[in-house]
């Protein structure tokens, strides 16, 4: 007698549909996301967002909570057999079409997204009119019972009078999608506003050259659920530039009418093409640079920009921005330094097409492009750096040993390198600042002017002596020019350059990085000795002199610590000056004992002026 088998399911629909639901969406706007993914891949040119609210009584008090959300296009539409697909977990309409050209992936969007967020979806979709609306669902109450194990058919089902009365008049075309939330569990915000405030940022950046461009208007607008009528509020997603290169965008004035930054290092050299030959095709990905304006960073009346609504809003646009297709995938913070609130006044893109989705690790969801994510980890010039410099070589040897961050290798280098130049530059310029804060009755450059006045008097002279004879705007030009090589905006370099020069001072300190390991540089220029301090010299965090009075700690513990290091650092300076002397040669010995005997001489007078 043969005994029966009872069959089981592989994967039981109930519990495959509960895991579905942690499938690692972020938050509700991520989720919505999806939708306008489907939307604007389905031709729309404008897409609403619909939050309705619904109010009830919680002790004696009347309170606002979220009620249903949706999703409303006027795009192609879809017909009974597309309808049931984009339902369908796991299916989609782009799944091998999207790799190469569309937003999509994996045909997961609509339904993982959809019940990451509530317990029940509706899609309305017309190709010939409202009037002959198909209508289908999920519902997850009856997934778990047993009761739904098939997708129902389509139906003819006229739209809800609440949505249609949302989107307005004129708001539904020809052909078109509504998708509609209910039973939103998992919805981070509690109303409407909340939901629409704290998406609209993230849309307006995910799809802000759709927006730029005007490919699509997306619109956001929240309700009471009984009164649809009457719109709390509405407006259209500006565009989130984290590159802040755009113009009329979300930005805090004064920069919502006019880019924030500028291209890096300069207008048409910022936007740099990569071959990357995956699968034996070749692939462009483009790398995009940009870095704050020095209107940008300057403080207004004291007050640091950091904390100007500008500011904190480029601070929310901290990391390496992803884009997939013209969409952004995420701000990935892996290239960035969290803790230093400078990091949020430069900007890098990545853009790349579907046919490298593979190579950076897009997640299924669209938030990530894990690949690259990992390999910001690696120090690609290093890497460059053990095969002789080479880049070249470099790959080779990392194809070699089938290392999958072969083909990443150059983007990542090109990144990095380039992180590295911006924050430099943006170290340069706000220690130029913070000298150029102090307001002291006597400048020690003007106290150290007066001691060569009395050296010049005693009939010594200097290479830089020469040119102060020359007209007063050419010194300024020859002192501008320095300190814009240096690193400064032409703007910022000219008014220094004429304070130094109108003041008539000898002396201009600045700060940069420099190359070679010299802490400071002297370049006579204009009549003028300008002494730049390197930043990248260990000396300069260690001496007092390099910094701000103000930025020194107010706890006396730590001021007597930040003294002691100070006095530590000038000492070890001076233990290596002394190394220096030893390991002359004895014929060079006595140059360098009287090279320090006259440097002594000439302090010893400028000291003395400061009495």
């Amino acid at each position: 007698m043969t005994e029966s088998v009872k069959e089981f399911d592989i994967v039981p629909t109930s519990l495959a549909v509960k895991a579905m639901r942690d499938n690692g969406y972020k938050n509700a706007a991520y989720a919505l996301a999806e939708l306008m993914d489907n939307s604007i891949q389905a031709g729309a040119t404008t897409v609403q967002l619909l939050c309705a609210d619904r109010e009830s009584q919680v002790e004696q008090r009347t309170r606002k909570r979220l009620h249903e959300v949706a999703v409303l296009d006027n795009g192609s539409g879809m017909d009974a057999d597309t309808l049931q697909i984009a339902l369908q977990f796991g299916n989609g309409t782009h799944l091998d079409a999207e790799q190469q050209n569309g937003m999509g992936r994996f045909g997961m969007g609509l339904p993982s997204a959809s019940i990451s967020q509530c317990q029940s979806v509706d899609v309305w979709s017309w190709t010939d009119g409202v009037e002959n609306a198909l209508y289908s669902y999920i519902d997850l109450p009856s997934i778990n019972t047993g009761k739904m194990r098939y997708l129902p058919a389509p139906q003819r089902k006229p739209l809800p009078e609440v949505w249609l009365t949302a989107a307005g008049e004129g708001a539904i075309g020809p052909s078109g999608t509504l998708v509609v939330w209910s039973d939103v569990d998992r919805v981070l915000w509690r109303t409407s506003k909340a939901l629409i405030d704290n998406s609209e940022e993230l849309i307006g950046r995910m799809y802000r050259y759709w927006i730029d461009d005007g490919r699509v208007a997306i619109i956001l607008k929240n309700f009471l659920y009984e009164r649809p009528e009457e719109i709390l509020q509405e407006r259209k997603a500006k565009p989130n530039d984290p590159l802040y290169l755009m113009a009329r965008t979300s930005c805090p004035a004064p920069f919502d009418a006019r880019p924030m930054f500028k291209p890096f290092p300069a207008e048409g050299e910022n936007t740099v093409p990569i071959t990357v030959r995956f699968r034996g095709e070749d692939h462009v990905v483009t790398v995009k640079f940009s870095i704050a304006s020095e209107e940008a960073r300057d403080s207004a009346g004291g007050q640091s920009t950091g904390s100007l609504p500008f500011g904190q809003h480029a601070n929310r646009n901290l990391g390496v921005s992803i884009v997939r297709a013209g969409r952004e995938l995420e701000l990935d913070t892996a290239w960035t330094t969290t803790y230093d609130p400078r990091e949020r006044w430069w900007g890098v893109e990545v853009s790349f097409e579907p046919g490298l989705d593979e190579l950076f690790g897009v997640a299924n969801n669209k938030q990530s492009a894990r690949n690259l994510a990992e390999a910001a980890k690696i120090d690609a010039s290093a890497i460059i750096k053990d095969h002789g410099g080479s880049l070249q070589r470099a790959r080779k040897a990392l194809r070699e040993d089938e290392d999958p961050i072969e083909p990443l290798l150059e983007i990542v280098n090109r990144v990095q390198s380039n992180i590295r130049l911006m924050r430099s530059l943006i170290k340069t310029q706000a220690e130029g600042r913070q000298r150029r804060s102090r307001h002291t009755d006597v400048s020690i450059e003007a106290l150290a002017t007066d001691a060569v006045r009395k050296r010049q008097d005693e009939g010594h002279h200097g290479r830089s002596d020469e040119d102060e004879s020359k007209p007063a705007d050419e010194r300024k030009a020859d002192v501008a020019d320095q300190l814009e090589h240096q690193g400064h905006s032409r703007e910022s370099a000219e008014a220094m350059a004429a304070e130094t020069i109108d003041k008539g001072l000898k002396y201009r300190i600045d700060v940069a990085s420099l190359e070679g390991g010299a802490f400071f540089s002297v370049q006579p220029k204009g009549g003028v000795l300008l002494v730049t301090l390197n930043t990248e010299h260990p000396a300069y965090g260690l001496l007092l002199g390099a910094r701000d009075p103000k930025d020194l700690p107010d706890d006396p513990d730590k001021l007597e610590e930040r003294l002691q290091s100070a006095q530590s650092g000038l000492e070890m300076m001076l233990f290596a000056w002394a190394r220096y002397e030893d390991e002359q040669a004895p014929d060079q010995r006595r140059v360098t004992q009287n090279i320090r005997h006259d440097w002594g001489r000439m302090a010893e007078g400028f000291l003395g002026s400061r009495t």
